[in-house]
């Protein structure tokens, strides 16, 4: 019998405490993996929820055959003759004529030396900023309409020429010395 639930057998406890268990199996897969490699490391609620979950327990047994076979399996040994087949035929690629035009530059582009390239690149990259810096400023000075003078270009100039009088005098009065009264 349950303590403190009158009514409640221990069968029925069971049922309950695997539906609550069957709710928390999700996300459990790394606690098994856990269990199966490191035993020590999961806490004893896994270890108590596993004893009792079948699903956990078939999870668990899978996840042992599934390292059973792994531990069994082999890799097989490499040929002896593999490197140097792979260079014969690297060597035979690269002897072997592009198709076209386009497959030798692409050829020449992906397996040439790049040194070339870098100059290349950076003008392209150097027209690329000029031109696009200029048509920004030619867009940007399409909506800057300059305005006509409403005044005369004589009444302008007129204008000018007097405050550059003006400006003249007051230098001449600044550099000449202060008469003392003789």
């Amino acid at each position: 019998m349950d303590e403190g639930k009158p009514g409640n057998t221990g069968r029925d406890f069971g049922r309950v405490e695997m539906e609550i268990m069957k709710r928390t199996c999700t996300g459990r897969e790394s606690e098994l993996a856990d269990l199966l490699l490191d035993p020590a490391s999961v806490p004893a609620k896994v270890r108590v929820h596993v004893e009792h979950c079948e699903h956990c327990q078939g999870e668990l047994a899978g996840l042992q055959a599934t390292m059973a076979l792994m531990d069994t399996w082999e890799s097989p040994e490499p040929s002896p003759y593999f490197l140097t087949r792979l260079d014969a035929r690297m060597r035979e690629e690269r002897q072997a004529a592009p198709e076209g035009w386009w497959a030798r530059m692409r050829d020449r582009f992906a397996y040439g030396p790049t040194l070339h390239v870098r100059p290349l690149a950076a003008m392209a990259l150097t027209a690329v900023l000029l031109l696009g810096g200029g048509t920004y400023l030619g867009v940007s000075d399409w909506d800057q309409t300059t305005q006509p003078s409403k005044e005369a270009a004589v009444v302008h100039d007129l204008q000018t020429l007097d405050n550059n009088a003006q400006l003249l005098d007051q230098m001449e009065a600044v550099s000449t010395p202060p008469d003392n009264g003789d």
